[in-house]
């Protein structure tokens, strides 16, 4: 056994040391992303695919969006976010303890979420799982993907399949008179802005007394 032991190549001070220097390198590594927030949920986490029409909101629109929604569902209340998956991430930011929230997307890298992730296709408004109760939402917040009357619409159906009677609806300009006669909601003095700029103007729309309609920016 001893002549086999001295056949074992053996690590040189020099190298163990290099060695514990990078393993202690690796975990600082691993700590300065936990400490720096680096998170799932961050806004960023998941790129823009322009293809399915995806552009997020910048920061401080994600934010206001998630408070509203908070706000509108009350303590222990649940948020459905459809197809707006950067107010989504914000609201997973704060840790959810008093509310629930789910996310329905087409965009299936977003299942990384686990069950909070519903996949969903606006062409086929009422496809969902058959756990997902009507009228179970305390407030409902959509981002239709396109600015189109037949989008809007199909869109709708799904909001008011899942809401209990509170609607956020973010979307074009263009759109105030289709989103009046689909979902009866109206456009708020709150001007959502995004990441990169877009041609189409964007509002925000709702269906109850909002804070969003007395900020004025």
């Amino acid at each position: 056994m001893g002549d086999d032991d001295d056949d074992i190549p053996q690590l040189s001070s020099h190298t163990l040391a290099a060695l514990q220097e990078f393993y202690i390198d690796q975990q600082q590594r691993e700590d300065a992303k936990i400490s720096q927030g680096i998170k799932e949920y961050s806004l960023g986490s998941v790129e823009e695919d322009w293809q399915l029409s995806q552009f997020w909101y910048d920061d401080d629109t994600a934010l206001c969006l998630a408070n509203e929604a908070v706000l509108a569902a009350g303590k222990g209340g649940r948020i459905a976010c459809v197809s707006a998956p950067s107010v989504y991430q914000k609201l997973k930011e704060q840790g959810g303890k008093d509310f629930s929230v789910c996310i329905l997307e087409y965009d299936t890298r977003f299942s990384v979420y686990g069950e909070e992730f519903i996949f969903y296709d606006y062409n086929n408004p009422l496809n969902l799982p058959g756990d997902l109760i009507a009228h179970s939402f305390d407030i409902v917040l959509a981002d239709p993907p396109y600015l189109s009357e037949e989008c809007l619409r199909k869109t709708a159906e799904t909001i008011k399949y899942l809401t209990k009677g509170k609607i956020l609806l973010c979307t074009g300009a263009v759109m105030e008179e289709q989103a009046a006669k689909h979902l009866d909601v109206k456009m708020c003095k709150f001007i959502p802005k995004h990441t990169r700029n877009l041609a189409n103007e964007f509002r925000c729309y709702v269906n109850y007394d909002s804070g969003l309609d007395r900020d004025s920016t």
